[in-house]
């Protein structure tokens, strides 16, 4: 029987690791995509990969594997809400600018 240099706890932090950041990658090739099957595949993929990162947080919470860091405050979260949909709705009107110029000089 072979001995594990590292604990079952740091296993598992590798694992959620590279769950995390095979979730990055699948992302970032499903918006990169410009054939809607192999995009569909890739949106497959990272639903199935952040399911099991989810389900794999869970069960390290679950015993005491991971310890969440100070909870954020609500109205911090509710600050970077309320900038995200502003740079959102600035993002959409200048789009939109920038489409209704396009479709002036056609």
């Amino acid at each position: 029987m072979v001995q594990s240099v590292l604990q079952d706890e740091d296993l598992l932090y590798i694992v959620l690791a590279d769950l995390k950041r095979v979730g990055r990658e699948y992302t970032t090739a499903t918006t990169e995509s410009n054939c809607e099957t192999v995009r569909s595949v890739f949106q497959d993929l990272t639903m199935d990969t952040l399911k099991l990162q989810g389900e794999l947080y869970q069960f390290m919470a679950q015993y005491g594997m991971y310890d969440t860091s100070s909870p954020t405050v609500y109205p911090e979260i509710q600050s970077q809400i309320t900038t995200c949909t502003d740079t959102q709705q600035k993002t959409n009107q200048l789009l939109s600018q920038n489409m209704n110029m396009n479709n002036t000089f056609h």
